[in-house]
């Protein structure tokens, strides 16, 4: 659950949270063996993907935060520049936040862009002198969703626990589900449980949840332009305040009770959900604090969803927000286990497509689908995301990424419907076929689609940036 929802900082899972969460784990790495006082300099080598959308991605910021040691999940977020500006200025990055040492960005950070390391388009390597004389390397590859891989690196811990209902498929799930009578959340719920008391459980997704909707008001109350040098306007304030029509309002619920009050024409539903995916992804564009869902390019439309059950379909109770993620948490699992969530691995339809899958699933089980018909909303969500390649204008995850959230929500909700008006007994396509039919696109596709700028709008829509 919490490996595939986590709170962090935009604008990107693979690029700026996997790359950040490296820089911490050779923080450590240095700290245990021989000591902070004892490193004199470090450097970051970004290699395939990471070099070639990295700075449109914030990747070199993010490695220079980590370096410092600060958490992406606590750190301000509205400091985030100030830092980054002053250690530019001075010179000087402080490890760990305990040993200055002389720091260069422009210098110490290198884009590698004509190299790839041979395991994921995400690679980077760390390089520390230490006052002993050695020299230290380690190597890190950012594999989607947050997720970071050490080069040499096999399994952890997590892999070794011994589920009640373990699941490396869809037909797993399907055959658990049907096993026992339980719903997927609830297979879900009894697998977390080997790993924490349910109460933790359910006080984490809270906390996820509340994260997705601080996230989605913030984005729906900032104005402005979105920085990087496209000149993008942010949309969700103006929508926002177009769809209230002046209804007074002062804090998260009276919003909520606003929105409610506009009634239920299909065209206000539909453009609310658009609303709050733009919201969420204009303030993961902006290094706002965000939830990987189940990455940062994707975070808007799982919240877009379940606030679309929660203010369209009577959907705001705890236990119906936990049941919900908890849904789209397992369905996302299975296609990292199985594919990849990974647009550098994959395209788009890694991360929208996923995402899309994700919500639908989660909303027709809290719609009072069964099983089957969840895994076939997911299936649907899926299949009409098959091919979609990831071609960001800029390096930016701001063009077409910011709207392809706002689609991938609406997707999701009419495969649901679709889902719950059929009988899965007649259905065509299992979802273990379209997850494999999608790994197979992702292999077949050529590497220009998949995160480097270097294809498709990237490169037919000249836009002059100023900076990115």
């Amino acid at each position: 659950m919490f490996d595939m929802l986590k709170i962090g900082v935009g604008p990107s899972s693979s690029h700026t949270l996997g790359p950040w969460r490296a820089a911490l784990r050779f923080v450590d790495t240095l700290k245990q063996r021989f000591g902070l006082e004892q490193v004199k300099k470090v450097s970051v080598l970004l290699y395939g993907s990471l070099a070639k959308t990295g700075k449109g991605h914030g990747t070199d910021i993010a490695v220079i935060l980590g370096l410092c040691g600060d958490d992406p999940v606590t750190i301000d977020v509205n400091l985030i520049s100030t830092k980054i500006e002053k250690i530019g200025k001075d010179g000087i990055l402080k490890l760990n936040g305990e040993k200055n040492i002389p720091f260069d960005p422009l210098l110490n950070v290198q884009f590698l862009f004509e190299e790839t390391l041979p395991f994921h388009p995400n690679g980077l390597t760390f390089l520390a002198d230490v006052s002993t004389g050695e020299n230290i390397s380690e190597t890190y590859y950012s594999t989607g969703g947050g997720f970071v891989v050490k080069e040499g690196e096999k399994g952890n811990a997590k892999s070794q626990v011994d589920l009640p209902f373990p699941i490396n498929t869809a037909n797993d799930l399907l055959h658990w589900c049907m096993k026992t009578g339980l719903a997927i959340s609830e297979i879900v719920m009894e697998n977390e449980c080997a790993w924490r008391s349910e109460a933790e459980t359910r006080r984490g997704v809270m906390h996820i949840w509340e994260t997705m909707r601080d996230c989605i008001y913030r984005g729906c109350h900032t104005k402005g332009e979105l920085p990087g040098g496209l000149q993008v306007r942010r949309r969700a304030f103006d929508l926002n305040k177009k769809l209230l029509n002046g209804r007074p309002y002062n804090d998260y619920e009276t919003w909520l009770e606003a929105i409610k009050q506009g009634g239920s024409q299909f065209k206000y539903i539909l453009d609310w959900v658009s609303c709050f995916a733009l919201a969420v992804n204009e303030e993961n564009a902006s290094f706002g604090r965000v939830v990987t869902a189940p990455t940062n390019g994707a975070a808007g439309v799982i919240p877009a969803v379940l606030h679309y059950f929660i203010a369209f379909c009577d959907g705001y109770s705890d236990d119906k927000i936990t049941r919900f993620l908890l849904t789209a948490s397992e369905i996302g699992s299975i296609f990292k286990k199985e594919a990849t969530i990974s647009a550098a691995m994959g395209g788009c339809q890694a991360e929208i497509g996923v995402s899309s899958a994700m919500a639908a699933a989660a909303l027709t089980e809290c719609l009072g689908g069964t099983q089957r018909q969840a895994l076939m909303a997911a299936e649907i969500a899926m299949e009409h995301h098959l091919g979609l390649t990831c071609d960001p204008i800029g390096g930016l995850v701001q063009i077409p990424c910011i709207e392809r959230n706002t689609m991938g929500a609406i997707k999701a909700i009419t495969a649901s419907q679709l889902a719950l008006q059929s009988a899965p007994d007649y259905a065509k396509v299992s979802l273990d076929k379209v997850i494999k039919t999608m790994w197979d696109t992702a292999i077949d596709m050529n590497s220009k689609y998949k995160e480097t700028a270097e294809a498709g709008l990237a490169v037919h829509v000249p836009l002059g940036l100023k900076e990115c």
